[in-house]
């Protein structure tokens, strides 16, 4: 006879529900706080923005409902629409450029020579630096009296632009700086797609008799595909949404030569309280980034080339 027998499951074995269970429950706890996060700082003040843009609103009387009035006025303000061609130009000057100077830079970082951890920790740090850092220093740099650029310049005989101070030489100083500013990010991307293509390639390519121009634009380039579509479409995302440099270096002068789509939202909503006008911008150029990046999402839906 056996003694002691019973049906109770030992205190110490779970079955395998409760314990599905309990790493659910966990699983939400951890979740919980970016949750929280996200709600209080993205998904209400996206909602509430979009409200607003239906709204005259000043940011101290209640909002009041005036529908789309303030869409449509933005299809006849001047100032809004100088800004987005401001936004363009600047969007045209950085991107084709600095996605080039990237790539041509990250394959000159892949190559097998001495210090190249030093290089590549010298390309990244200004993308590590703060912008209103960076912009500060270029600010001195560009100064018409005492700036070094302009020190060099005289140095050879050079023509010295206002650079800041003029409306024509503003914004590619602008430019200028900020495509130096975001080298070393492209440059990663790129180093990192170009350090996944196999040597093997490139040697068999060699034993055919392929120059080094040919072994670019046959192999190095169809290969780099998505990673340069990835570096373009984040480029001209940061471009629509460039700010700091302006907002420091010169304020949208001179004459507004300089004054961009979020900087023209900053001002309405904070200088002139206007900030239900300021949403209908918001979402406009929203509305812009995201239809371009729609547009390169599809044309780049082709057949993947190895």
């Amino acid at each position: 006879m056996l003694l002691g027998c019973s049906d109770r499951r030992h205190p110490m074995i779970t079955s395998p529900r409760s314990y599905r269970y309990k790493e659910t429950l966990w699983g939400y706890i951890f979740i919980t706080p970016i949750m929280v996060g996200f709600l209080i700082f993205t998904l209400i003040p996206v909602v509430s923005s979009l409200y607003l843009s239906f709204t005259k609103y000043d940011g101290i009387t209640s909002p009041k409902w005036i529908g789309v009035t303030n869409y449509a006025n933005l299809l006849h303000d001047a100032d809004f629409l100088a800004s987005l061609s401001h936004t363009l130009y600047f969007t045209l000057g950085t991107v084709p450029l600095g996605v080039l100077l990237a790539l041509i830079v990250a394959i000159a970082l892949n190559a097998k020579i001495r210090f190249m951890g030093a290089y590549r920790t010298a390309f990244f740090i200004p993308v590590v630096t703060s912008m209103v850092a960076v912009a500060q220093v270029w600010k001195w740099l560009y100064n018409t009296d005492y700036g070094l650029i302009n020190a060099i310049l005289a140095r050879l005989n050079m023509y010295q632009p206002e650079w800041l101070a003029s409306i024509e030489w503003a914004m590619p100083a602008i430019i200028i700086m900020s495509i130096w500013k975001h080298l070393g990010f492209n440059m990663v991307i790129f180093l990192a797609g170009l350090q996944g293509i196999s040597p093997a390639l490139y040697e068999a390519a060699k034993i055919d008799g392929a120059s080094g121009i040919k072994q670019f634009f046959y192999i190095t380039v169809p290969l780099l595909r998505h990673t340069t579509l990835f570096v373009v479409v984040m480029s001209i995302i940061g471009s629509f949404q460039v700010f700091d440099q302006i907002f420091v270096m010169t304020g949208g002068g001179p004459a507004k030569s300089t004054t961009v789509v979020v900087f023209w939202i900053y001002q309405n909503a904070f200088q002139f309280f206007k900030q239900g006008y300021a949403s209908a911008m918001a979402y406009i150029l929203f509305a812009i980034i995201f239809v371009v990046t729609l547009i390169q999402m599809r044309l780049a839906k082709s057949k993947d080339v190895y």
